[in-house]
């Protein structure tokens, strides 16, 4: 709705209601799973038993809490190590992908640049599942040909990260090439005519000035590596990142224990994304 555009009152105001029901419905089951990880029950649901802190701090079972959950504590971990990983790969490739789109014509640079948005708008399941035939294609030939497993292109971590890695590159990508569009390249030719390096107007002009798109972009890596569910299922092997350990808890029984890592979810992708707000006001 424009401000500049007279409306009547009743259609301000089913404006305004259809503006609230939309951020209650979205607010809705996220403030539920927050809710019920205080249920002192052995169900996520109701009835209301009372307040607790037993799924996040309990040390015995049935009762046991995130913070005693072996199991689901190594899969945080494991997830970890997954999202830093993909996000540092991400964000190395993201930055070389802006210069090339941004500073240089070449044939084909069109078909190039749609060919990198192409994982935007595949399925996760179906990118999982062409990662997963096209690498153990490769795995059994070398097999086949030399004696010699590459493990590396089985079901497993190493997999994970490449799978994760083939779309987050590219949002990655936009971020950081709708940065550097803005960028004044003139700054760039007075510093190298006044004697810098390439490689010292990179390091001192051009990256300070991609930083908050650097920040957001490794946030947003980071968020979507960690929480991935769909490329992951298809790739893992026996180590299972956190999306997938909370997948097995939820076909066999969920207890509010999971509540507890979803809230936690939140919290830390709350204070990331705090954090991505500050570094982009600070620098602008």
């Amino acid at each position: 709705m424009l401000a500049s555009i007279p409306s009547s009152r009743y259609f301000r105001g089913a404006y305004h209601a259809y503006v609230a029901a939309f951020f209650v419905y979205l607010a809705a089951p996220l403030t539920v799973v927050a809710v019920f990880a205080f249920n002192d029950s052995l169900f996520p649901a109701m009835p209301w038993k009372g307040a607790t802190l037993g799924w996040f701090l309990g040390e015995k079972s049935p009762q046991l809490g995130i913070f005693h959950d072996t199991e689901l504590l190594e899969s945080i971990l494991v997830s970890l190590q997954v999202a830093v990983c993909t996000t540092v790969v991400s964000l190395a490739l993201a930055t070389c992908n802006a210069f090339l789109f941004e500073r240089h014509d070449f044939p084909g640079k069109n078909l190039l640049y749609v060919l990198m948005l192409t994982p935007l708008v595949i399925p996760g399941v179906i990118l999982g599942v062409s990662v997963l035939v096209f690498s153990s294609s490769i795995a059994n030939w070398v097999e086949e040909t030399f004696s010699y497993d590459l493990e590396v292109l089985r079901p497993g971590l190493v997999l994970v990260v490449i799978g994760q890695f083939a779309f987050i590159t590219t949002i990655a990508t936009l971020v950081i090439s709708a940065r550097l569009r803005k960028f004044d390249v003139s700054l760039e030719e007075a510093a190298l005519n006044l004697g810098a390096s390439h490689f010292d107007v990179l390091r001192t002009i051009t990256l300070p000035f991609l930083k908050p798109a650097l920040v957001g972009a490794g946030i947003v890596s980071f968020l979507m590596s960690f929480e991935n569910f769909n490329t992951t299922l298809m790739l893992v092997g026996s180590d299972a990142p956190l999306t997938i350990a909370m997948f097995d808890r939820l076909r066999e029984g969920s207890t509010p224990v999971l509540n507890a890592v979803s809230l936690l979810l939140m919290a830390g992708s709350g204070g990331l994304a705090a954090l991505s707000i500050f570094v982009r006001r600070k620098e602008n």
